[in-house]
């Protein structure tokens, strides 16, 4: 028969390896999670670069194999152009593009600018026409040139 006076509850030695076994969890599971946030930033960052360097082509197929200046890269992929390079807000005659819906963000500093510059801190694209090519590349957080993808 059991007793009536016995308190019910848990004892304090049965909270703590609870407690125990949830901070191993805890910890087996954590870095996971944080290893996917920078898998998924890094994804996205190729997505766009590839993306962009996509357009860039299409824009030179388009424009007698010349890529877009430097100077107003954003604005030629984001509105309707010539094969002369002149802009509009709608298509007039001949016009193509836009080659993108947005500027977009360097997941890894924020950024949007575009610059020609080895290092710098306010953009976060570097982008150098060159001849019949082109180099567009993502800038890491200091502002350098981030050449690995």
């Amino acid at each position: 028969m059991r007793s009536l006076n016995r308190p019910s509850g848990f004892t304090l030695v049965e909270i703590l390896i609870v407690v125990i076994i949830l901070g191993v969890l805890a910890a087996i599971v954590i870095p996971s999670f944080a290893s996917a946030t920078g898998d998924s930033k890094t994804n996205n960052l190729r997505q766009t670069l590839r993306t962009v360097r996509t357009q860039i082509e299409m824009f030179k197929a388009q424009h007698n194999n010349q890529a877009p200046q430097a100077t107003n890269l954003w604005t030629l992929m984001l509105t309707h152009s010539s094969t002369t390079e002149a802009t509009s807000a709608a298509p007039v005659g001949t016009a193509h593009g836009p080659y993108l819906q947005a500027a977009p963000i360097n997941v890894f500093n924020g950024k949007t600018d575009v610059s020609t510059a080895a290092v710098d801190t306010n953009a976060g694209w570097y982008y150098q026409p060159a001849g019949l090519g082109f180099t567009f590349q993502a800038r890491n957080a200091d502002g350098s040139i981030n050449t690995q993808y």
